[in-house]
């Protein structure tokens, strides 16, 4: 199967996507002498029998776990995994392999980033949401309990490998939350990704193979280029967080337990569609044809939260530079931009807009 290559200035690397990857995914790895698994205790008991008939049963790699939810997505336990680390022996010569959701992917990533220094890791997600986004471009971390992946590095995987089979365990739930990254991806910078996935709603939800290669692949491709041209989000890669301002603060909100990241992130699109409205960035008919889009891969969950809370939170963003608040705004289906000037009026009348279709969901 083609791989989409990924180059950067510092790193290049593929990534695969297709179905049939995990059985033969230890002759795809490159030959070391240990090599450690993170992944959570749900992921392993749906495929580690899979996932370990890949290796010689004389070469076995040592497996860590990290607990699923957001809540676990901390520092203590990077330490305690590190920990782990040394006393299994792990050197500079060993590779980790991040088999699990976004956590375990940023997690993994950030992990393989410090210890030592850095060791070699490899991205395989087992999520809609970790293959089309978080898997792809480097960005690791943990959260501070004032904000998420406040705490992180870039450090690039060796390669990553996107097995479509594994998403015919994940929860339809789980899978609509990823398709949001993707619907995101297809309204910055991809119009012909956008117009088949509001073209196909069925086949996507069920799950049809080739469908969902497309939306994965497609969502791939276009990050991969946007982290190409600018590696360290210093400006294009900013456009990747469209939603993700006040998504991020509604997942801070509500303590990252209500929602599910690409579901908080479909929020926050809807909120900045409304500013790109009032703006005039976007003219009210794609703002609208983006937010049918969004909706007909809900049910999106309700929350219960205050704008004034939503508003504090957007401080800590970590696009926010010198004092000024940067904030991605659709300029058409295909094409966004970041902005410097959002005041909180603007702000809060777009948290105020959403949180009125939150309450009538």
């Amino acid at each position: 199967m083609p791989a989409i290559q990924v180059k950067t200035a510092s790193a290049k690397y593929p990534v695969l996507v297709g179905s049939g990857i995990l059985p033969t995914l230890y002759r795809r790895l490159p030959k070391r002498n240990h090599v450690f698994v993170l992944t959570s205790p749900e992921i392993w008991a749906l495929w580690s029998k899979r996932f370990l008939a890949s290796f010689p049963k004389d070469i076995q790699p040592s497996v860590l776990f990290l607990p699923a939810g957001e809540q676990h997505k901390r520092l203590i336990h990077v330490e305690r995994l590190a920990s782990e680390l040394a006393s299994a022996g792990a050197d500079r010569s060993s590779l980790l392999v991040a088999f699990g959701g976004g956590i375990i992917g940023d997690m993994g990533g950030f992990l393989a980033a410090i210890y030592m220094r850095g060791i070699d890791y490899i991205q395989m997600p087992s999520t809609l949401l970790a293959q089309v986004d978080s898997s792809v471009g480097g960005k690791t971390g943990a959260n501070l309990a004032v904000g998420k992946n406040l705490i992180g590095s870039f450090h690039h995987p060796l390669a990553v490998y996107a097995d479509i089979d594994l998403l015919q365990t994940l929860s339809t739930r789980e899978l609509r939350a990823g398709l949001f990254e993707s619907i995101k991806a297809g309204v910055i910078r991809d119009a012909r990704l956008f117009r088949f996935m509001e073209q196909n709603v069925a086949a996507i939800l069920k799950r049809e193979g080739k469908a969902l290669e497309y939306v994965i692949a497609a969502s791939i491709r276009m990050k991969a280029n946007v982290v190409g041209i600018d590696e360290r989000e210093s400006g294009l890669r900013m456009i990747l967080n469209f939603g993700h301002t006040i998504g991020h603060a509604i997942e801070a909100a509500t303590h990252y337990r209500k929602l599910l990241h690409g579901e908080a992130i479909a929020w926050g699109m809807i909120a900045a569609l409304h500013l790109g409205r009032t703006r005039g960035t976007i003219s009210p008919a794609q703002a609208d044809r983006v937010e049918c889009a969004i909706f007909s891969y809900g049910p999106l969950p309700v929350f219960n939260t205050t704008t004034a809370k939503l508003l504090e939170a957007t401080s800590h963003d970590k696009k926010n530079r010198e004092g000024k608040r940067r904030f991605v705004l659709p300029n058409s289906i295909g094409n966004a931009s970041v902005v410097e000037d959002v005041t909180d009026a603007e702000l809060t009348a777009a948290i105020d807009w959403m949180l009125a279709k939150v309450r009538k969901s």
